[in-house]
């Protein structure tokens, strides 16, 4: 399922070269799956705990089922918005439902494991899924005849597979005692603890910005200022730094919050700075590399954030917080495209990105340390 989510990177270019349309509508239909996934995950993120974990999950591989159908018969730029708005709704159902799914399977399963284990491997497996699909989607593309059918047959097949294996795992929430009424998830602030938790908010903002950037806008710099055309290497590159994410993620588990904050710091500025330098110097090693640094640093930054954010909130409260955390995660994925991809249309690109650099530096410097500061030394 997160595979699926960012399979189309390594085809936009191939759409845009048949169809003529501007970098500004890639955004458009990039930003169109990330609307997807807050609405989503405002109205159906939750609905999990009272009706079943199974229920959901299905649902929502049904509804990417749909979402491919809408890719391979209607290839055009409306199709390809509806396709990934419709995409992102399921993903939006997903992500929290699986992840609280597989948490209460291992803990029936492998009682005596940490409890953290079953984070590490959430973890590893949504950004690690994201960043398999952009590979997935350039190795088609480079070595198969009609990349934008026979991708989507593919997935489609797998969505198959995906949907018998989930009919046949065991539920984990007890729809009878769980009964309730439906309302929309609600989103509350912890109380007394506004700037801590506008940092995490802006942390997590800056990271799923930089995810946003080489989700959707790598290809076109790739080609348009670093000159390289490779189909394989714009869905490589993605893959690298979702990659980075998700391999830093598991290697610095069980150094302290606060480490990890540092860490991230770190190494987010220094990707960021090196990407705003690949640019201005061309160099496709340099860009390659910077997507790796920063992309290590996003996947802790992420993990810390949300970390952080669930410190501050009571028990009761703690899904809540957390749903505000998503949403202004998925914000970050879908506004800093949009106005990178507004930008692209007057400005040279190389001052865009640079201009998205800064930003993103301005982001991490302010918002990094308060949480830093917050934790205990």
């Amino acid at each position: 399922m997160m595979a699926f989510s960012a399979v189309p990177t390594p085809l936009y270019a191939i759409y845009q070269a048949r169809d003529g349309f501007p970098t500004f509508m890639v955004t458009i239909i990039f930003a169109a799956y990330a609307v997807g996934v807050m609405l989503s995950l405002y109205l159906v993120g939750h609905v999990s705990d009272w009706v079943g974990r199974r229920r959901i999950i299905l649902a929502a591989i049904l509804v990417n089922i749909i979402s491919a159908i809408v890719f391979l018969f209607f290839p055009e730029v409306g199709g390809l918005i509806v396709a990934r708005f419709i995409n992102g709704v399921a993903i939006g159902a997903l992500t929290a439902t699986a992840t609280a799914h597989l948490s209460e399977l291992r803990a029936i399963s492998r009682p005596d494991e940490p409890r953290t284990r079953s984070s590490v491997i959430s973890g590893v497996v949504n950004i690690g899924g994201i960043g398999l699909g952009p590979l997935v989607g350039g190795l088609i593309a480079q070595f198969v005849a009609g990349p934008l059918t026979a991708t989507y047959v593919i997935f489609l097949v797998a969505l198959v597979v995906a949907a018998i294996g989930v009919a046949f795992a065991p539920e984990t929430v007890d729809r009878v005692a769980a009964r309730r009424s439906y309302s929309p998830q609600r989103v509350s602030l912890p109380t007394g603890s506004g700037p801590t938790f506008v940092s995490a908010g802006a942390g997590v903002f800056s990271a799923f910005a930089i995810f946003g950037l080489f989700m959707s806008l790598a290809p076109s710099f790739l080609a348009g200022t670093l000159h390289e055309t490779s189909r394989l290497l714009s869905g490589a590159v993605p893959f690298a730094v979702f990659g980075a994410a998700a391999i830093a993620q598991v290697i610095f588990a069980k150094l302290a919050l606060r480490t990890q904050l540092v860490l991230s710091f770190v190494l987010m500025l220094s990707g960021v700075i090196l990407l705003a330098a690949s640019v201005l110097v061309v160099s496709l090693p340099a860009f390659i590399a910077a997507g790796i640094i920063a992309g290590a640093g996003v996947g802790l930054q992420f993990r810390a954030s949300v970390g952080v954010a669930a410190m501050l909130a009571a028990p009761e409260a703690r899904g809540e917080v957390l749903a505000a955390i998503f949403l202004i995660a998925y914000t970050g994925l879908a506004i800093p495209v949009l106005l990178v991809g507004l930008a692209l249309a007057f400005l040279p690109s190389t001052t865009v990105l640079v201009g998205f650099a800064a930003i993103v530096v301005v982001l991490v410097s302010l918002s990094t340390p308060r949480m830093i500061s917050a934790q205990p030394r």
